[in-house]
Order: C-alpha cells, then structure tokens, then sequence
C-alpha cells in the first residue's frame, strides 16, 4: 500500500486521539473521542510507542484491452508502526501514527519471491523492484476536533458483534519520474486504493484493551509498474489482497520473515515517533533506486 494512500486514508477518516483508556470501560463511538480512541485502536494501539504490524497477501493481474487478463504474481506485505498522543489547546487530545512497509513480489506457481521477471508483452527480461517505502507516515496528527471545526467521525458501521469501516482513496498526483511540462502533455500517476477493516463490535469498544483485532481488505488498481518498461502500452494492474493486524513482528510467518531480515532488516522495527522525513513511495523508491534511463537514439 503506497505512502500517498495510508495518508489519504488517515486524512479521509479525519474531516473533522485520544482519551485515557481508563476512562470508561465502553467507548463510546458516537463521540468524537471515543471513535477516534477506536480508529487509533484500529491503527495501532492506544499506548504510545507500542510496535504494531499488519501483514497481508494477495494476487496482482494485469489487463489489457482485447486480452483475457493475466495473473502475474502472487505478493506478500506488511506493515510495522507505532503511535504516539499529541495534544493540541483547541482541537483536543490526538496521535500520530509513523511506520515502514515492505512488499515482496511472488512467482504464482512456486510461491518464490522474484527478482527477475520477463515481460509477455515485450519478451525483455527486468529486475523486479519490490516495496520498500520508508516512511509510510500520518502527514500531521489526528485529533477530535477538525483543522475545520468539524468532530471526528470514525464512519464505523455495525452489525450485531460486527463491525466495519470502508474507504475508498482515489489518487491522481504528479509522477516523481516525470519531467517539467507534465500539465501540458500528461505524465500523473492515477490509482485508487480500496480499504475494508473489518472486527469484533466488543473487542473494539473495550476500553481496557489497548488495540483491536482487526481483519484487513486491499484492493488496488493503478498504472503498470515503472521496473516493467511496459513503454506507453495501454493496460493496467489491479491487486486484490487480505491479511490482519499482529501483536508484533515475531508474528510474521518465518519464512516472510527471513526475507525481510535479509534484504531489509531495518523494517523489524516502525520509525521514532518524531520522524520528520518526507513519505517514500513506489515510485519515488523506484526513481532512487534504478539506474538512469538510456537516452534514445540521436539525442543529446
């Protein structure tokens, strides 16, 4: 799930932090406070600089206009983050949330991850980028009361001992890859992520429990991948994934883990609370990352 998304997702749950836990024995999800106590539950915990992962899976399929659409891997995520209270004189008592995110691409039939992928539409065979966003941060803290005067809303929506909050975050921004004149000849990045936490009504509103179990629905569909080199061809991918939140990283299946510790061992751990670093995302990891792009034939 890319920088730019969570972000949104924090900013869409916020239009409008945090009470002591201890306050009550039931949130109460019709007040600001303790929906938003909720939504922090949700996210990570209500106690300050607890590590807290979400791990998920999934499939990534390409399409392509007159073609049946192709399943190209399999992939595997996750997400490590902390949060910590801030209090603001006017809008209340809030948090900020910082984390990391790695997601490793998977050949869909030996389950492996790929570092080398050959391309069916242009017979090249690339080096695979995998996700490695470093910081995937709140923008700026969440509090009960709205920059614009607004009261949180959680947006929580129940049944019986169910409950479930859905968000849809359309993006369209300027690509990091692309150069000076992008508003006259095109060149934005254009997606939509699609979010679904699903839990137990109970478990939530608990009080004395710092953090909720939640379960976690990852729907996205955006442009080709830029390692891809998929040149201008028309088509795009949509990635379809479920996963849950974990107590901590030693959660993680083994295996999984065994690959992060070996390509990215930093992500063990979320980032300090006060992070001030600008969000990572695929693509601006890509621009770092990859090697400069040949010049065509006969420039300069």
């Amino acid at each position: 799930m890319t920088a730019n998304a969570w972000r949104a997702l924090a900013l869409a749950a916020s239009m409008s932090a945090a009470v002591p836990a201890s306050a009550a024995t039931e949130l109460d999800l019709a007040t600001p406070e303790g929906a938003l106590l909720a939504f922090r539950k949700v996210q990570c915990s209500s106690k300050d600089e607890r590590p807290t992962v979400y791990h998920w899976v999934g499939e990534t399929f390409a399409r392509v206009p007159g073609e049946p659409d192709k399943l190209l891997f399999t992939f595997e995520g996750m997400n490590v983050r902390q949060c910590v209270t801030v209090t603001d004189p006017v809008r209340g008592t809030g948090f900020r949330q910082v984390s990391r995110e790695v997601l490793f691409y998977r050949d869909p039939v030996t389950g492996q991850i790929v570092d080398e992928w050959r391309n069916p539409w242009t017979g090249e065979t690339v080096n695979v980028l995998h996700i490695a966003n470093d910081p995937v941060n709140f923008r700026a803290p969440i509090f009960p009361k709205g920059a614009d005067g607004k009261p949180y809303d959680g947006q929580f929506r129940s049944a019986g001992d169910q409950w479930w909050a859905t968000t849809t975050v359309p993006l369209f921004y300027t690509n990091p890859l692309a150069g000076d004149y992008q508003e006259y000849v095109g060149g934005t990045y254009h997606a939509t992520e699609m979010f679904n936490f699903f839990g137990s009504l109970t478990d939530l509103k608990d009080a004395s429990r710092d953090s909720a179990q939640v379960a976690v629905a990852w729907a996205r569909v955006s442009d080709w991948l830029p390692w891809m080199k998929m040149r201008g061809r028309a088509g795009m991918l949509y990635f379809n994934g479920a996963g849950t939140k974990l107590d901590s990283y030693a959660d993680l299946p083994a295996e999984f883990r065994a690959a992060i510790e070996a390509r990215h061992p930093i992500y063990r751990e979320p980032p300090p609370v006060d992070d001030a670093r600008p969000n990572e995302t695929s693509w601006s990891y890509f621009k770092k990352h990859a090697p400069a792009p040949a010049k065509p034939p006969g420039s300069r």
